[in-house]
């Protein structure tokens, strides 16, 4: 099972890598950011939305206030200053619900409902807990490929170079 530090670490994680994401990407045209790429979710702005759509999903899932989705590649913001401000928000309702998590909560059973797979099911928080931050990780590897492509310079991408890093 996680701790509570680990959703924390790995929220500071996500916010730290969504904002320097964010901040190549608004380099970008519309017209390049919106180019089909080939990747699973077309473009570099359906890579972004996918895990802003995800990230409201599971959060509503975790809260109790569903967030309604139509599917996996629905494109929540055409714009890209409207997209990363919602990013932002949505980030921080995931620092603030990590920052109040407990053991108990985290061993407790969650019973929800998915797009891909959507008949009910049972399992302790912890396990879509650890799913929603691996997805964010494996959909941002998916986008750093489609930057470096692009000769976009990000940095250095991983968890252990992360400011402050396990200290807080």
């Amino acid at each position: 099972m996680i701790t509570p530090e680990y959703c924390r670490l790995m929220s500071r994680y996500n916010c730290w890598m969504n904002e320097r994401l964010y901040a190549v990407c608004a380099e970008l045209t519309d017209p390049v950011r919106k180019e089909d790429r080939g990747a699973p979710f077309r473009s570099i702005h359906g890579t972004l939305n996918h895990l802003l759509l995800a990230d409201r999903a599971w959060m509503g899932r975790f809260t109790g206030v569903p967030y309604p989705a139509r599917s996996l590649d629905q494109e929540l913001y055409a714009d890209f200053a409207e997209l990363r401000r919602e990013r932002e928000i949505t980030d921080s309702v995931i620092e603030d619900w990590v920052a109040a998590i407990t053991p108990e909560r985290l061993a407790a059973d969650l019973t929800f409902t998915s797009l891909s797979r959507p008949e009910p099911r049972t399992v302790p928080l912890w396990f879509p807990v650890t799913h929603m931050f691996n997805h964010q990780t494996h959909h941002r590897g998916q986008l750093t490929t489609l930057l470096e492509q692009l000769g976009c310079d990000f940095g250095v991408t991983d968890l252990m170079w992360l400011p402050g890093g396990c200290e807080g």
